[in-house]
């Protein structure tokens, strides 16, 4: 895998990349995936499950707010602190985010569920994030990996990926020929 320099260093939520970067940046793919699966309007809930170390290190390292940002479409490398803080103010005052910038559902740090004794095969830092519409039926559901330094895999990509590529906004898959 080629990482430059200005990948290594980037500008980010913080106290620890592989708990709060790679926790938002896999939230707000999640989101952009609903959109590409044209599932996005449909979603009435979201459920997220953090394993291993994201769940026993995730309150300390802000690991719940990141993804609940992500969740809202935003990303570490643009958010503002301003707005950050703003936002995260809003979400505890009223329990609710609003969903890829785009429609509000109820969802709370309280309502994330942490699993620390649960240790994913492929990585300690996984999660996992479900939506479902307003019947309870899932939508759609990842599992992704913060792999370190706010890089991000899902499930599938860590089983079936032979050729790993850096791109600014996260990990590029493909097969070696």
């Amino acid at each position: 895998m080629t990482i430059s320099v200005f990948e290594l260093f980037s500008v980010g939520i913080g106290p620890s990349s592989s708990h709060t970067v790679g926790p938002m940046r896999a939230a707000a793919r999640f989101v952009a995936d609903l959109h590409k699966h044209g599932a996005f309007d449909d979603v009435a809930d979201v459920r997220v499950d953090l394993f291993g170390s994201l769940a026993a290190t995730g309150a300390g390292h802000g690991t719940m707010t990141a993804v609940l940002l992500g969740l809202e479409g935003h990303l570490p490398d643009e958010i503002e602190t301003d707005v950050m803080e703003q936002r995260i103010a809003a979400m505890r005052a009223t329990g609710r985010i609003s969903f890829g910038g785009a429609h509000d559902i109820a969802l709370t740090e309280q309502d994330i569920v942490l699993r620390p004794l649960t240790i994913l095969p492929f990585h300690p830092n996984g999660m996992t994030l479900t939506a479902l519409d307003a019947d309870g039926t899932e939508l759609h559901h990842e599992t992704y990996f913060s792999i370190g330094g706010g890089f991000v895999v899902t499930e599938a990509e860590s089983q079936g990926a032979s050729t790993i590529a850096a791109t600014p906004h996260g990990l590029e898959f493909g097969s070696a020929e």
